[in-house]
């Protein structure tokens, strides 16, 4: 036994924890728990937990469903919105099959494998997420036929007594409870949309820490009688959520991307890095704005990117390049503003991560800068101008990512079909429904 869990074990038994929940996800990034007595963690850490994968979401076959839920006692952490009475913790899981081999279903793994093959060419990959979110009266739809917000508040306001701004401050207590770093958080321009940025950590990590991030912001918006949703577009007339992630690489302790006296003090690195996520984001924008409502987002005004461009400080591009601060070259960067705040960061991070990787390889080149407003421009000359416009629905993603050989090889085989296959139903589902917006258009008139 490690010392990760004998610190675990006596953790246990010091705080007199009563439940431990064993978290993972599915293939589109539902979180999936199980709840062990404190008794039964010790032979979790020896042999795993076993369970039927066949009844989640995309981790194995009906003919092969007994799999291993083995607990990371690194990601150990004290729930703090649970009774003191009764004390509950976590542990997030890799998914392994019955011999204790890693299992390609598990989407921790398929990020694990892109980490492991950074890694071989020598880099640390960093992230740093700005999430947004709706804080909202209730699920319920309200007379106007839409959510209702808490506030109509805007980008940056200070509403005194705001349920948002008291929200805000309870959440981030709650998380850096957890051990999540919170950077700042801010009301967004939508009403009732908020922003939390975390702090830089490791890509694994990171994936964690948001899938952490959406249950505590669900639970404290609980507890406060409010409800928060991570949906990607839920006003047709406002901005939709978006989760900006910035990426770097590090060769040891010296920042990949930075590189003194060039433009934007950007390196040669750092450009093919760029280079393969945008050459590749068509076929992977299917993962990172998974859902038939992502494309609302994408396409439904706002201040979504939606064509392949890179900018300095250019809030239009897809890929951005922060301003940088002089003499600070570990704070150089990339930032990806095309995925939204319901991906499953796991399989995002993978595909964004594993793509600029292959620029690296193959040196792709980088595409012109963009220096105009690309929302402002015409569509003859986002064309003129190279600018090829992202997936329009998630029946044109589904299309280009299973064209893609990249995906495919980020993925595994099993969770590529698996991740096609719910989408392709999703699609499916949708385009046989007959909306209110059909029948308030069409019904009195045909």
């Amino acid at each position: 036994m490690d010392r990760q869990q004998e610190f675990v074990l006596r953790t246990i038994e010091e705080r007199d924890v009563r439940f431990v929940r064993l978290w993972f996800t599915d293939v589109v990034g539902s979180l999936k728990s199980v709840a062990l007595a404190p008794a039964e963690v010790e032979g979790a850490f020896e042999e795993g937990l076993g369970f039927d994968g066949s009844s989640i979401q995309g981790l194995s076959r009906i003919f092969e469903s007994d799999m291993l839920a083995q607990p990371d006692p690194s990601t150990f952490q004290i729930l703090p919105w649970r009774s003191k009475e009764e004390p509950t913790s976590r542990m997030f899981c890799d998914i392994q099959n019955p011999d204790g081999t890693a299992s390609n279903a598990d989407p921790r793994y398929v990020l694990k494998r892109q980490l492991k093959s950074a890694a071989d060419m020598g880099f640390t990959c960093y992230t740093h997420p700005e999430i947004e979110f709706y804080l909202l009266r209730s699920d319920e739809i309200g007379a106007s036929g839409q959510p209702v917000p808490v506030d109509y508040g805007g980008y940056f306001d200070h509403v005194p007594g705001g349920v948002a701004q008291d929200f805000r401050r309870t959440a981030v207590n709650m998380l850096e409870a957890v051990g999540i770093s919170v950077e700042f958080s801010h009301h967004e321009g939508g009403p009732g949309q908020n922003e939390i940025d975390l702090r830089y950590a490791d890509a694994l990590q990171t994936a964690d820490n948001i899938m952490t991030f959406r249950t505590v912001i669900k639970e404290v918006a609980l507890q406060q009688g409010s409800y928060a949703t991570f949906m990607p577009k839920p006003f047709k007339e406002h901005p939709g959520s978006g989760m900006h992630t910035h990426f770097s690489l590090f060769e040891g302790d010296s920042n990949a991307f930075f590189e003194a006296g060039r433009e934007f003090q950007l390196s040669t690195t750092a450009r093919h890095f760029i280079a393969g996520i945008l050459k590749h984001a068509p076929e992977f924008t299917a993962v990172t704005n998974q859902f038939v409502n992502s494309y609302k987002r994408l396409w439904g005004g706002g201040e979504a990117p939606s064509h392949l461009s890179w900018g300095h400080n250019n809030r239009s591009a897809l890929v951005r390049i922060p301003l940088y601060k002089p003499h600070k070259g570990q704070s150089a960067r990339v930032e990806y503003r095309g995925i939204d705040s319901a991906a499953n960061p796991y399989l995002a991070f993978a595909c964004l991560l594993g793509a600029g990787l292959k620029g690296i390889e193959e040196e792709y080149e980088l595409m012109p800068i963009a220096e105009d407003d690309i929302w402002s421009l015409s569509t003859a000359e986002r064309r003129a101008s190279g600018h090829t416009p992202l997936p329009g629905s998630l029946h044109d993603a589904i299309r280009a990512m299973e064209e893609s050989e990249l995906v495919a090889d980020i993925l595994g085989e099993q969770v590529f079909q698996s991740f096609l296959r719910n989408k392709r139903d999703e699609w499916d589902e949708y385009r046989h429904d007959v909306s209110p917006f059909e029948l308030n258009r069409y019904l009195g008139i045909l």
